[in-house]
């Protein structure tokens, strides 16, 4: 048996680095970002190579952010800073010109590795050649690519069944990779494609498809500029997606009110230093919100009813004077049955389940009730609950009401938290394919794919955990510190055979692996990509549906890394041998010929080849977005469902899991969260103040987290509390410090999202 501290670790060390506390920022933006900006990108390589990838960031001949999702501007962009802090930071993680070669390897084990940080893995460096773990060993060790797809082929291919094989995707892959990988598992004989998506807008896709009959947003970046009101719930822009700042301050400047929902007063949401206008540069802020509504964690469906319900009252005082009375006839059903509904309820109950005061609530629903052209824009913040799917089903019940949807300055906006998650989903990734596309696949390469439905992300965890998965492949992401319930997690892929990690960088995933293991180095959207002599170009989707080119312009830091696209090629060669499709040599040749696949197979890629080369790209087509409903009748359904109320024991709080501002998903920039006013330190809790009082604690004490969910203990030890503004009886921590809480069993209604913001703790002083 190893000793304990040969095993690797699955989680980040309980030691601190340093709590240092500030006041919390009162606007975003400016300066300092500017300042961090320069400090990342030039620390991680030299002058000429960080100015070079700056300059081609988010250009249309240049290469797509490999961070948010947030869409480029259709017209002029910028050709100095086409991009925000925090893309400037995504930028410096993955054209660093550190690299980790064997060497690196010989001289660190697995298990000494995993006693860093995830920050400390990150900054290691970008992987600068195949890497294998044998069985029983403690060290990577080199590998030829031919070797490597012959180990991956021959353990595939010695499965009892394709289904305990499960092929993970994050959202940094391309439109083109994630066709061919699509292809490639289904030509395999799975649907296991579990992706990014199932944890996080999952819920919002599921929501949108049984209400508008897309699983998609209606919205342009356009229409930000035309609206009346712009409501934003459970969002955090000033971090997550900065850019969206600047459409929040023009659409501002044109007369628009914004409503922010959140638990957190978040500094991007207050007010806005734009760092390319002149203004901003002199630090002249812009207040960007009208109006901030401080709900209780998960009280959102509850304020939203109440918001409805006084709607409905001066609806009933001056009949069309509030709801759209035609669009309701002519294009829903079910009005007289939500209005009966919301009759149903107690507005003094619903303003208290909310958190939001009964002034607070009516100010929102004067805002609203002489508007149309309404916009609402939602994160994880409403799409990792349990009522998650019926919470933004409500949010489209007011749009419904509204009319705003399929009109100019209108509609519905899920926010993608990274840049390709909506197109890998576009090109087939997902574990529940429609008929439809499985025909289309079987016309289009003379096969028949599989029909039964796959795993998702948490369903692939539990395969994993209880041996019906044995080997996993994930194509990009940080599996591991991503998903909820990390030691049980991780205990599932160390149950697998083999593990396979397609990345850029070290990540804890590469640390906790299966008996065997192997890493495949990949491109960065930043690098070059030279295929036969030709430079290639791969494409994207943004949240609003454009699809555009990315090609990369850095000479790439190692000879020994390949694409994607050529990864999944000769992956399929060597897994299916004789039995091969032509059709893989064909992609191997050009990207252009996956593209030609890509169009004769998806909907509303015609012309794909042409119109990408187009700058700035296309947009798909969207129903929503043309005020047509794809649903059984034509029509969206208004959606009745009731709230839900945490009861809480007196030592339990509610605790929703947060990014800080040198964060995106699990990459760990730095250990700065400067608009909360938190330096130098990741484990920390944010209390209210009445709380931590009526616990016996201070702010600087440190404390140890419990979870019990279904009679499993889960605890985080180790949080330094910080009194912060935020409701009674609610918390927020950073993940994936406190991912090992999150039960891999409370999942969202329908969606099967893991409830990453409704976690039920108690707090117990760390002696």
């Amino acid at each position: 048996m190893k000793e304990e501290n040969t095993l690797p670790n699955p989680e980040n060390p309980e030691s601190f680095t340093g709590l240092k506390l500030g006041k919390p920022k009162e606007s975003a933006a400016g300066i300092p970002a500017v300042i961090s900006a320069v400090e990342h990108v030039f620390g991680e390589m030299n002058m000429a190579r960080g100015v070079k990838a700056l300059l081609n960031i988010n250009q249309k001949d240049g290469y797509d952010c490999p961070g948010c999702a947030w869409p480029d501007p259709d017209d002029d962009r910028s050709s100095i800073a086409e991009y925000c802090e925090n893309g400037a930071k995504a930028i410096a993680e993955e054209a660093t010109t550190k690299k980790l070669t064997e060497d690196f390897f010989a001289k660190h084990s697995i298990a000494e590795l995993s006693r860093l940080s995830d920050f400390e893995i990150g900054k290691k460096g970008r992987i600068a050649q195949p890497m294998y773990l044998p069985k029983d060993g403690t060290h990577y060790v080199p590998i030829t690519w031919e070797d490597a797809f012959q180990k991956i082929a021959s353990t595939l291919n010695e499965l009892a069944s394709p289904n305990e094989a499960v092929f993970y995707t994050s959202g940094r892959t391309s439109n083109e990779a994630a066709f061919l990988y699509q292809l490639f598992v289904r030509q395999f004989g799975t649907n296991n494609l579990p992706d990014c998506s199932n944890m996080c807008h999952e819920s919002s896709g599921t929501a949108l498809n049984e209400t508008l009959g897309i699983g998609k947003g209606s919205v342009t970046l356009e229409d930000f500029y035309e609206a009346e009101v712009i409501i934003i719930l459970g969002q955090n822009p000033g971090t997550n997606h900065p850019r969206m700042l600047t459409a929040l301050q023009k659409a501002k400047a044109n007369g628009a009110k914004i409503i922010a929902v959140n638990p957190l007063p978040e500094t991007g949401l207050i007010s806005f230093k734009d760092p390319q206008s002149a203004k901003g540069m002199l630090g002249i802020k812009a207040k960007l919100t009208d109006l901030f509504l401080q709900v209780r964690i998960n009280g959102d469906m509850a304020l939203l009813k109440a918001m409805h319900y006084l709607l409905l009252e001066e609806e009933e005082k001056n009949p069309g004077s509030v709801f759209d009375a035609d669009f309701i006839r002519n294009h829903t059903t079910g009005y007289k049955e939500y209005c009966d509904h919301l009759r149903s309820f107690d507005l003094e109950n619903l303003i208290h389940q909310s958190g939001v005061s009964i002034a607070a609530v009516k100010e929102a629903a004067t805002l609203l009730k002489g508007r149309k052209k309404i916009i609402a824009c939602w994160a994880m913040g409403l799409t990792q609950h349990k009522n998650a799917v019926d919470t933004i089903k409500e949010v489209v019940n007011l749009l419904l009401l509204k009319g705003s949807i399929g009109k100019p300055g209108a509609g519905t906006c899920p926010v993608r938290g990274h840049s390709n998650v909506q197109g890998d989903r576009t090109m087939g990734i997902y574990e529940k394919p429609s008929e439809k596309f499985l025909n289309n696949l079987k016309r289009e390469f003379g096969f028949v794919p599989p029909a039964n439905h796959g795993y998702d992300t948490v369903e692939c965890i539990h395969a994993m955990h209880d041996g019906k998965a044995k080997v996993f492949f994930a194509m990009g992401g940080n599996f591991l510190s991503a998903t909820p319930d990390t030691l049980f997690t991780a205990a599932a892929l160390q149950r697998c055979k083999l593990t396979v990690q397609v990345s850029t960088k070290l990540n804890r995933s590469h640390l906790i692996t299966g008996e065997e293991a192997i890493i495949l180095p990949t491109y960065g959207r930043s690098d070059k990509d030279e295929l036969n002599g030709e430079l290639q170009f791969v494409s994207c989707e943004n949240s609003m549906g454009v699809v555009q080119l990315s090609k990369g312009s850095l000479t790439p830091i190692s000879s020994e890394l390949m694409s994607e696209p050529m990864i999944v090629c000769q992956l399929a060669k060597a897994t299916f041998g004789e039995k091969c499709h032509s059709r893989w040599d064909e992609f191997r040749k050009h990207y252009d010929n996956i593209r030609d696949a890509i169009e004769a197979t998806i909907p509303g890629f015609s012309d794909y080849n042409h119109r990408v080369r187009i700058p700035g790209g296309f947009y798909l087509p969207n129903s929503a977005r043309e005020g047509t409903f794809n649903t059984f009748n034509g029509k969206a359904p208004f959606s009745i469902s009731g709230i839900t109320e945490h009861h809480l024991a007196d030592d339990e709080y509610l605790m929703m899991t947060i990014r800080s501002h040198d964060q995106f998903n699990t990459t760990i920039y730095g250990l700065n969260d400067r608009y909360r006013g938190v330096y130098n330190e990741r484990r920390v809790i944010f209390m209210n103040e009445l709380d931590a009082t009526r616990e016996g604690l201070s702010k600087g004490d440190i404390v140890d987290l419990y979870n019990q969910h279904e009679g499993r203990e889960r605890v985080a030890h180790h949080f330094i509390v910080i009194p912060f503004n935020i409701p009674e009886k609610c918390t927020a921590t950073y993940f994936p410090e406190t991912n090992v809480l999150v039960p891999i069993n409370s999942v969202a209604d329908k969606s099967n999202t893991p409830t990453s913001k409704s976690v039920v703790i108690r707090i117990q002083k760390s002696y």
